[in-house]
């Protein structure tokens, strides 16, 4: 099958050149959004046959193969916003039908309409697209410091909620700039706004925006600095047991961290910021867990952590991503219990590490390691001050 996938703007009236002009007065079947019909619907061929692309894609495509089945060969005309290879169609088109031919004819995308109304170079720009997808990468690039962030948006992910959501983690030294309706010769606007003026304002849609602003990394946080359970010093893995911790799980190989027993948060916090590829999951038993993790996460600036808050052993945890690091910060008298089960679902090659008090802890971490299977690495053992010594255990689940 034949696709020739053309980017267009938000204009009402979008200039097509003379060769692709030419290719839908030749055409029969065309497709595209709802938007893009009302666009071009004018210079469509009479007789031509349309298919709007919605949701499931799976029906888009099924009824692109029902065209080719009854005309081999034939031609699919696709309309698509601005460049369809920058997150867009022709990547849907590629992916799901890979045999297919493709012939572009692109537009310019949004973020770079939207920095060519701002004289702003954009070749330094980092994109992230919160259309349709998850806080995780916009997360990321915050958390990395990025100076210049090009962000395409949806209803959801609004530029609204964006300035809030960094608000709420202690992003505010950044300026927003919005564009809305890109193209269109009378809605479109470009306007400039602080943080605290954009998370109280509603744009109009469709719009990207561009973050600028200088965001200073944070890594090995004080203990000083947490929110403690009931204000208990030694209720939190100290900062120099933390690192070690970290680097125990080699983090920056790994892609799902579960924290199993995170009260304060500090592991999961540590690891979000100096790691911010990770998908993290953070268990605790004590209800008052979600508080504490609520407000160290805000403080040192690390969202995206996944909370739950009950019985480890009793939790639901078919629906997560399965872990190729584990964290036990707490087992409660059932250590055996929680490595059975953290085990059962631990990645290959993936490790399981934890802080060790005393000898019957250590014992048992490596007598249940060994029954699961796994190889336990050499521990590390460790004083602090008039801390009682710890034993930074480790074990890898085999490849």
């Amino acid at each position: 099958m034949n696709f020739v996938v053309i980017g267009i703007t938000d204009h009402p009236q979008p200039f097509l050149t003379p060769d692709v002009m030419k290719v839908i007065q030749t055409s029969h079947h065309f497709s595209g959004g709802r938007r893009h019909h009302e666009r071009v619907a004018h210079l469509l061929p009479s007789g031509a046959q349309w298919v709007d692309i919605t949701i499931p894609l799976d029906n888009v495509f099924a009824t692109y193969r029902e065209i080719e089945a009854k005309t081999p060969d034939t031609q699919i005309v696709v309309f698509a916003s601005g460049d369809p290879l920058f997150f867009g169609f022709a990547n849907t088109l590629r992916q799901r039908m890979p045999h297919a031919t493709i012939t572009l004819h692109a537009a310019f995308n949004s973020l770079q309409m939207l920095a060519h109304r701002l004289l702003m170079p954009y070749h330094d720009m980092r994109i992230v697209s919160l259309t349709g997808r998850p806080w995780q990468e916009f997360d990321r690039a915050l958390i990395e410091g990025s100076r210049k962030t090009g962000i395409l948006t949806d209803r959801e992910h609004t530029p609204k909620a964006i300035a809030q959501r960094m608000l709420e983690y202690g992003y505010d030294d950044y300026l927003m700039h919005i564009g809305e309706h890109l193209g269109h010769p009378t809605q479109e606007r470009v306007y400039t706004l602080t943080l605290d003026e954009a998370a109280t304002r509603d744009c109009q849609s469709p719009n990207c925006l561009i973050l600028t602003g200088n965001h200073q990394r944070r890594m090995g946080i004080p203990d000083a600095e947490f929110e403690l359970l009931h204000g208990r010093e030694r209720m939190i893995t100290k900062m120099p047991i933390r690192q070690l911790s970290l680097q125990a799980m080699q983090l920056h190989r790994r892609k799902h961290l579960w924290d199993i027993g995170f009260c304060t948060g500090s592991i999961s916090i540590e690891a979000r910021l100096q790691h911010p590829h990770l998908d993290i999951t953070a268990f605790e038993i004590r209800p008052e867990g979600l508080a504490l993790m609520e407000t160290n996460s805000r403080r040192f600036g690390a969202p995206g952590i996944r909370t739950i808050i009950g019985d480890f052993l009793e939790c639901d945890i078919t629906t997560l991503p399965r872990p190729d690091a584990v964290f036990i910060g707490g087992h409660g008298g059932r250590l055996k219990d929680i490595m059975q089960r953290a085990a059962s679902v631990l990645s290959p090659g993936g490790c399981m590490v934890m802080n060790a008090v005393t000898p019957n802890s250590v014992s048992e971490f490596k007598e249940t390691c060994k029954e699961l299977g796994m190889t336990p690495l050499p521990p590390l053992h460790i004083s602090i001050n008039d801390y009682n010594p710890i034993d930074i255990l480790t074990c890898e689940q085999p490849s």
